[in-house]
């Protein structure tokens, strides 16, 4: 819940920046000065860039934490707790590797079972590959908008 509250904290405070932003693109557009109003057009495009990402942003981290409710209800939430750990926290990198090809062996055996593509993004994360985290859990998003879609017909 702490994390939540301080995701709409950040949130906030970037609305509110994009707002004074485009605030100064409107100002600037409306001084008639040629310069000006070009570079009120170009400045005008960061808040519009700038909300959509937090939508963006905001939307998948909803559909992640759905997914994790659900799995948590099934009891199949990945469980790394017994990997043995640096001193920093993570996750030893040898013990990370062989989690991970068993979470890749997983997803090879049940391509299609959005379970198993949660827990591989969950192997890439913390290994540190944040792309390919990121990437994969869309794909489990995806995959479990298949199969909801499939139940509800």
């Amino acid at each position: 819940m702490r994390t939540r509250h301080l995701a709409v904290v950040a949130t906030l405070a970037v609305a509110v920046y994009l707002v004074l932003l485009a605030g100064r693109a409107v100002e600037l557009l409306r001084s008639g000065e040629p310069v000006a109003v070009a570079l009120g057009a170009g400045v005008l495009v960061l808040p519009l860039l700038g909300a959509w990402m937090l939508v963006a942003t905001w939307r998948s981290g909803v559909q992640i934490q759905r997914l994790a409710r659900k799995l948590e209800a099934d009891g199949g939430l990945p469980d790394t707790s017994d990997l043995p750990r640096r001193p920093s926290g993570r996750v030893d990198t040898a013990a990370a590797d062989s989690w991970f090809d068993e979470r890749r062996a997983e997803v090879e055996a049940h391509p299609d079972d959005w379970r198993g593509w949660y827990r591989l993004a969950y192997a890439y994360d913390i290994a540190g590959d944040r792309k390919r985290a990121r990437t994969t859990m869309r794909k489990a998003v995806e995959l479990e908008a298949v199969e909801a879609d499939n139940g509800a017909r």
